[in-house]
């Protein structure tokens, strides 16, 4: 018992930082995985109001081919697509990997958007692979300061 403890005493005095760094890791990792679960459910779900909370005030966003957009921009295109009676978006998530860096995290996603004609019951699929920057803002949610997109060809 006393070894454990001599043990335990000094793996904890040679290491400090260590266990510390890795439960804050896991516990952002997980929250921004949420966040992003949170997200996708909301907008398949049609949650107009709740789908620009995931995306920074100061966000820039680009994907391949069109301008950059800050979250004014953003905010108003994913509104169009969830009020358009034309057609029926949908959403899956694949989360590749998120690394994490104090307040700054980094994930790899890839995205398959299933826009549905609504008249003509056509399905067209798309992948996109993406990059988002996540900060951790003042009231500790995980926000996307920055992402990249495309389409896959």
């Amino acid at each position: 018992m006393f070894r454990r403890l001599i043990l335990t005493l000094c793996l904890s005095l040679a290491f400090p930082a260590s266990a510390g760094t890795v439960l804050a890791q896991s516990s952002a990792d997980s929250e921004i995985r949420t966040a992003l679960e949170t997200w996708t459910e909301d907008f398949n779900a049609g949650r107009v109001d709740r789908t620009c909370d995931l995306f920074a005030r100061d966000l820039i966003a680009q994907y391949r081919g069109a301008p950059e957009r800050g979250h004014e921009r953003q905010c108003q295109l994913l509104t169009k697509a969830l009020t358009d009676r034309a057609r029926r978006y949908h959403n899956a998530l694949a989360i590749r990997e998120i690394l994490v860096f104090g307040d700054i995290a980094v994930a790899r996603v890839v995205w398959t958007q299933t826009v549905r004609e609504i008249e003509t019951g056509k399905e067209t699929k798309t992948v996109e692979p993406g990059l988002d920057v996540f900060r951790r803002d003042a009231d500790g949610r995980w926000r996307i300061i920055r992402y990249l997109a495309y389409d896959e060809e």
